[in-house]
């Protein structure tokens, strides 16, 4: 385990570890409590080193087997890591284990999204808006699955929805954009295009933060194509 990431880790250690000490080199994830192992988790996710970020979470599972949100939370990085099956078995035992667990019907929903069973990913982002009427990214992934149906009037309502909560406006104004060139209103779509750019962290400020350097590019793209550079 990476012991200066771990030493960085309010939840691993609650004041800044001495710098004049060391972290013991042999280290092993049963010596550290459940709070730290998922940050840690998290942290190596956004790094993209998927691989550590799995083992963190699946101590954690080993540890509580009956814990949902750990499952949920190991599926989102199994299906980050490209590995499908392993990630909808993940969230399928999620669900299983609590069925309220809106996060996990987002996240089912986009594993159907990405595998082009979309009618399938709508239900599941429905369950998930009944469960938690105010989950950001759930109005934000059904507009962007109603938009892939070509049903662009629906898509703009739930990203208008999603826009009332003063959350990811970037990424809300990326799928705005990208909604009205498909729909074929360029000027709006260069408009929405340019307010995310505004939005979105410049790329000196995505060291590691792969998902927002990736949209961020996209955006960019999809820009240039309007604007004929």
């Amino acid at each position: 385990m990476n012991r200066q990431l771990l030493a960085s880790l309010p939840d691993c250690f609650p004041d800044s570890y001495p710098l004049e000490q060391q972290l013991p080199i042999q280290l092993q994830p049963e010596q550290l409590p459940d709070r730290c192992l998922r940050s840690y988790g998290k942290a190596k996710a956004k790094q993209g080193d998927y691989l550590e970020a799995i083992a963190s979470l699946s101590h954690l599972i080993d540890r509580h087997p009956d814990n949902a949100i750990d499952y949920n939370n190991r599926g989102l990085i199994y299906f980050q890591s490209g590995q499908l099956l392993k990630a909808i078995a993940d969230y399928d035992k999620a669900i299983q284990l609590n069925p309220q667990l809106a996060s996990a019907y987002n996240n089912r929903a986009n594993y159907y999204a990405a595998s082009g069973s979309l009618n399938q990913a709508i239900c599941d982002y429905d369950r998930a808006l009944d469960l938690n009427p105010s989950h950001v990214r759930a109005w934000i992934n059904r507009g962007i699955t109603w938009r892939d149906l070509g049903q662009y009037k629906q898509a703009m309502e739930d990203l208008e929805v999603a826009s009332l909560f003063g959350q990811l406006q970037g990424n809300i104004y990326a799928e705005q954009g990208r909604t009205y060139h498909l729909w074929g209103d360029w000027n709006l779509a260069i408009a929405d295009y340019r307010r995310a750019l505004a939005q979105l962290p410049a790329y000196h400020e995505l060291q590691g933060d792969f998902a927002n350097n990736r949209l961020r590019l996209q955006v960019e793209t999809w820009l240039q194509q309007l604007l004929g550079v």
